[in-house]
C-alpha cells in the first residue's frame, strides 16, 4: 500500500482481500513493531486499531526511554541488559525523537536497604524500602558496565552533602548524597509509532494498516471487522492472529473465542501523570529528571517538558482498561510525592494544565507490591483447535525501550508458523524520517522551549 493512499484507497484493498497470512490487532507500538518486522521480512500483514495508533498506554508512558534500573534489584539482569542495547539504539535511529536525558537521585543514607534489597531479589520480601548511597553505587556500577559495553553514555557519580547541596539547593533536608547518571526519553512516540508503519508499507506495498478498524466477532474460522466511521463490516481468514491488545488482550481473547479455555494474561496497573506550568521547579531541575523514592519508597520521576513540568506516577490495579482517567486522589498523591523532595516550593493544584494516564499491560500476577510485578515481555501461543482454525498469538507485557526486540521476537514466532525466514532486521534500521533528515536536538521549529534543548551538556547532543 502506498504511503500517501487516501482511507477509503485502504479500505478498498482490504476488501479485496478474504484471507491473510497474519492479521494483527493492536496498534499501539508492540503491534506496530511486530508489523514493521514482518513488512521488513516480505510478509502482506494487516494491521488493525480501533482508535488513534498510539492511543493507549503507548501514548500514555513517562516519556522515558530507559534501561530500567531498578529492575536489577529484582534479579532481571538480562531485561536491564536487553533495555541498555534497545536505548542505545533508538538513540542512534530515532535521534529526531530520543534524546539522553540527565537523572538524579536524591538519598538520604548511605548503607540503607542492603538487607531488605537482598530479600526482595531472593523473593523473600515484597516490601519497599529506603535505597542508600553504597546500594545504588552498586546497582549504578552494574548499569555503567551494560552502558559501557553496548553504548556510549557518560559513567555515574555520587556526591557527598556539599556536592548535592551546590546543584541542588531547594532538596529536603533528609537529603545527604546524590547519584548521576544518564537515561534517555522520547518527545513524539506517537509519531515514532506512526513513521514505524509508514517504514512497513514502504517495505511490503502488499502490507496494509487501517485504524477505526475493530474485530468485532469471529466465528472459529473467520473474523469480523467493523468501520467505526462507516459500519462497513469485512470478514477475513487469517493463518496467524497476533493480539496486540495490551491491557484489552483478554478482553479480545473472550471475542475470539467465548469460553473459559482463555487463562488471564494480563493484570494491567494505571499509571497517572501530570503536566504542571511552574517555572521555579522548571529553572530549578534546570533540563535534569529527578527519579526518587517518595514518602512510602514508591519511585517517582519529574523532568521538563516543552517548557513545562511532567510529574509521575501512581501504580494502582485495574480491571477495566476503558474506564481510567487520573483520580483526584492521584493528583494529590502525586503533588505530596513532590512536596517530600521539594517541600519549600509551592506547587498548587491550579497550575495542573493536564493530565494523562494509562494502563500498563503488565503479566497476570499474584505480587502483592505492584512494583514488583515485572516489565519484562511475553509471547503466549494458543494452537489452532476446535474453537479457532487459526494460530492465535499474544504479546503479553512489554516496554517502550525495547519494542523493537518484542516486535522480533513476536515477528520470528510468527514466521515459524506460516513457514518462512527471516531475511532483514530492523535493528539497525532508522525510522522513516531519521536524524539526518529533521532537526537536531535543540533545533526542533515550533516547539517553544522545546525540552531537547536541555540536553546540551551532554557532548554527542551538540552535533
Amino acid at each position: 500500500m502506498e504511503n500517501n493512499a487516501t482511507r477509503e484507497q485502504r479500505l478498498s484493498a482490504l476488501r479485496q482481500r478474504t484471507t491473510s497470512p497474519v492479521l494483527i490487532v493492536g496498534g499501539g507500538i508492540n503491534g506496530i513493531s511486530t508489523f514493521r518486522e514482518l513488512a521488513l521480512q516480505g510478509i502482506p500483514a494487516i494491521l488493525v486499531e480501533k482508535g488513534d495508533w498510539c492511543q493507549a498506554a503507548s501514548g500514555a508512558l513517562s516519556r522515558m526511554i530507559h534501561g530500567g534500573l531498578r529492575y536489577l534489584e529484582t534479579g532481571e539482569f538480562t531485561l536491564v541488559k536487553e533495555s541498555v542495547i534497545e536505548r542505545d539504539r533508538l538513540l542512534k535511529n530515532a535521534a529526531h525523537y530520543v534524546f539522553p536525558l540527565r537523572t538524579t537521585v536524591p538519598i538520604d543514607n548511605l548503607g540503607g536497604g542492603l538487607i531488605n534489597a537482598t530479600r526482595r531479589f531472593l523473593r523473600l520480601s515484597d516490601k519497599p524500602t529506603r535505597r542508600g548511597a553504597l546500594l545504588i553505587k552498586t546497582g549504578l556500577s552494574i548499569y555503567d558496565v551494560y552502558t559501557r559495553q553496548f553504548g556510549s553514555m557518560p559513567k555515574h557519580q555520587v556526591r557527598g552533602e556539599a556536592a548535592t547541596r551546590d546543584r541542588w539547593p531547594a532538596f529536603a533536608p533528609w537529603v545527604k548524597y546524590s547519584a548521576s547518571y544518564y537515561d534517555a526519553w522520547i518527545c513524539a512516540p506517537e509519531r515514532l509509532g506512526y513513521e514505524l508503519i509508514e517504514d512497513a508499507e514502504r517495505a511490503c506495498p502488499d502490507a496494509l494498516a487501517l485504524n477505526y478498524l475493530q474485530l468485532v466477532s469471529a466465528d472459529g474460522e473467520s473474523v469480523t471487522l467493523q468501520d467505526a466511521l462507516s459500519g462497513e463490516r469485512f470478514t477475513l481468514q487469517p493463518h496467524v492472529l497476533v493480539n496486540a491488545g495490551g491491557a484489552w488482550i483478554d478482553q479480545l481473547n473472550q471475542r475470539l473465542a467465548p469460553t473459559d479455555q482463555f487463562s488471564k494474561l494480563i493484570g494491567g496497573t494505571k499509571g497517572s501523570h501530570l503536566i504542571i506550568d511552574h517555572p521555579d521547579l522548571l529553572h530549578l531541575l534546570d533540563g535534569e529528571m529527578v527519579y526518587f523514592e517518595n514518602q512510602e519508597g514508591r519511585v517517582c520521576i519529574m523532568f521538563p517538558w516543552f517548557g513545562k513540568v511532567l510529574l509521575g506516577s501512581t501504580d494502582i490495579r485495574v480491571d477495566d482498561p476503558d474506564s481510567v482517567v487520573c483520580e483526584e486522589a492521584e493528583k494529590a498523591y502525586i503533588l505530596e510525592s513532590l512536596r517530600f523532595v521539594f517541600p519549600n516550593i509551592v506547587v498548587p493544584e491550579s497550575s495542573i494544565v493536564y493530565t494523562f494516564c494509562g494502563v500498563r499491560p503488565l503479566p497476570a500476577s499474584d505480587a502483592k507490591v505492584n512494583g514488583q510485578i515485572s516489565r519484562n515481555h511475553s509471547l503466549v501461543l494458543l494452537p489452532p483447535d476446535a474453537a479457532h482454525a487459526y494460530s492465535l498469538l499474544c504479546l503479553v507485557g512489554g516496554k517502550w525501550t525495547t519494542f523493537r526486540q518484542f516486535g522480533e521476537e513476536a515477528a520470528d514466532r510468527v514466521l515459524r508458523l506460516i513457514g518462512e525466514n527471516a531475511v532483514c532486521r530492523a535493528a539497525n534500521c532508522p525510522s522513516a524520517a531519521d536524524a539526518t533528515s529533521l532537526h537536531r536536538p535543540g533545533k526542533l521549529r515550533g516547539l517553544p522551549n522545546s525540552p531537547s534543548s536541555i540536553h546540551c551538556r551532554y557532548p554527542a547532543c551538540r552535533s
